[in-house]
C-alpha cells in the first residue's frame, strides 16, 4: 500500500472513531437523560447536542488536515526527492543537488544520501583523471622509447653497413648504443617505480647514511654523465663529517637523479651549469641543486611537483619527459619525514631544495 493511501486511511480514521464514539455517547445520553434535562431547564437539548457534534467535528477535520499536511510534507516530499535522485544515479547522471531534509530521520537520510552522492562524484571524478593521467603517461613514455630506439637502430644499420669503418667510430656507436639502452632502461624503470607509487608500494630500505660520503659518491657518479653532456658539475659540502642521515641510499639517488635529469632537460646556455650544494641548517641537511637553466615562471612553480604537470607542453614534448618525476621526488622525500620546494627566475634558472631530518642518537636515561 502506497504511503498517501495510508495517510488517506490514517486522516479517516483520525476523524471517523472520534465521531462515532462521541455521538454513541451522546444518543445514549440522549436517551436517558434528555427528557430530565429538558424539564429541569427547559432548554431544546436535541439542538444543542447537535451543534456540539458539529462544533467537535470542525475542530477534528482541521486537526487531522494539519497533521497528514505535516506529516505528508516531511514525509513523502523528501521521499519523492529520494526516488528522482535515485533514478538520476541509475542513469549515471551526479551533477545534481539533493535538497537538505529536515532534523529528523527523514532530514538526515537525505544528507547521507546527498554525501554519499558528492562522494560517488569525487571517486568519478578521480576514476576519469586517474584513466586521463595514465594514457597521458603511457603516450609520454611511448614518446619518449621513439628517441632512443630510433638512435640504436640507426647506430646498429651503420654498424652493420660498414659506415664505421674505424676502431674509434665503432667504440662510438657501441657506446652511444649503449647510453641509448640506458635511457630506455631508465624509462621503463621510471614506469615500473610509477605503478609502486599508485599502490603505495615503494620498497624503502631505511639505514644510516654517513652524509658526506653519500654524497661525496653521489657526484662522483653524476661527474661522468654530466662530463660527456658537456656540464660543468661543482659540489660544496658544509655538513661535519660525523652527521647523519636515516634514509633509503637507492631512493634519495633516484631523487638527486631526477632533478638534475630535469635541470640538464631544460638547460638552454651554450655552456651549462648545475651546482650541487649540501648545508647543515640545524635538525635537518638541506641539499640544494642549481642550474642555469631556462626557470620557471612564477606562475608554474607551485604546480611543478603535482604529477602530469607541465609548465610549458610544447617545450616539454619536445625534450621528452613522462612528466613524474618530480611528483616521484616529492613522494620520496616526504615518506623520509623531510619537504622539497623549488625557487626559480626565468632565463636566469632554478633552484630544487629539500632536507632530511638527522640521525641524532637519544640519550639512555
Amino acid at each position: 500500500m502506497k504511503l498517501r493511501s495510508k495517510l488517506i486511511i490514517t486522516f479517516l480514521i483520525l476523524i471517523l472513531v472520534p465521531v462515532l464514539f462521541t455521538g454513541t455517547a451522546f444518543f445514549g445520553f440522549g436517551r436517558h437523560q434528555i427528557s430530565a434535562v429538558k424539564e429541569l431547564y427547559g432548554v431544546e437539548v436535541e439542538s444543542l447536542l447537535l451543534d456540539m457534534i458539529l462544533t467537535m467535528v470542525m475542530i477534528l477535520v482541521f486537526t487531522s488536515v494539519v497533521l497528514t499536511a505535516w506529516i505528508y510534507k516531511s514525509i513523502v516530499t523528501p521521499i519523492h526527492h529520494l526516488q528522482v535522485a535515485t533514478k538520476k544515479i541509475t542513469e549515471g547522471n551526479l551533477d545534481f543537488e539533493m535538497p537538505a531534509g529536515g532534523d529528523d530521520e527523514i532530514g538526515e537520510l537525505c544528507t547521507d544520501f546527498e554525501e554519499m552522492r558528492r562522494r560517488l562524484k569525487e571517486s568519478a571524478e578521480e576514476k576519469v583523471e586517474s584513466e586521463r593521467q595514465n594514457k597521458e603517461l603511457i603516450s609520454n613514455i611511448s614518446h619518449d622509447l621513439k628517441t632512443p630506439i630510433a638512435a640504436v637502430k640507426g647506430y646498429v644499420e651503420g654498424l652493420m653497413d660498414g659506415v664505421a669503418d674505424t676502431p674509434e667510430k665503432q667504440e662510438k656507436y657501441i657506446r652511444t648504443i649503449y647510453n641509448k639502452a640506458n635511457d630506455m632502461d631508465r624509462l621503463i624503470n621510471e614506469l615500473s617505480f610509477y605503478s609502486k607509487i599508485d599502490t603505495n608500494r615503494i620498497p624503502y630500505t631505511f639505514e644510516k647514511i654517513n652524509v658526506n660520503a653519500y654524497f661525496a659518491d653521489c657526484i662522483e657518479e653524476l661527474s661522468i654523465e654530466m662530463e660527456e653532456q658537456d656540464i660543468e658539475l661543482t659540489y660544496s659540502n658544509y655538513v661535519e663529517g660525523d652527521i647523519q642521515v636515516i634514509a633509503d641510499a637507492e631512493q634519495i639517488k633516484r631523487v638527486i637523479n631526477n632533478i638534475v635529469g630535469n635541470s640538464v632537460k631544460y638547460i638552454d646556455k651554450p655552456r651549462g651549469r648545475i651546482h650541487i650544494r649540501v648545508k647543515d641548517v640545524g635538525d635537518f641537511v638541506q641539499v640544494e641543486i642549481e642550474d642555469n637553466g631556462k626557470g620557471i615562471a612564477s606562475k608554474d612553480l607551485p604546480q611543478i611537483f603535482d604529477r602530469f604537470y607541465r609548465a610549458d607542453v610544447s617545450r616539454n614534448s619536445s625534450k621528452g619527459g613522462s612528466g613524474i618525476g618530480l611528483s616521484i621526488v616529492k613522494k620520496i622525500i616526504e615518506d623520509h619525514g623531510g619537504q622539497v620546494w623549488a625557487a626559480s627566475k626565468e632565463q636566469t634558472g632554478t633552484v630544487m631544495y629539500f632536507v632530511l631530518r638527522k640521525y641524532q642518537e637519544v640519550p639512555v636515561t
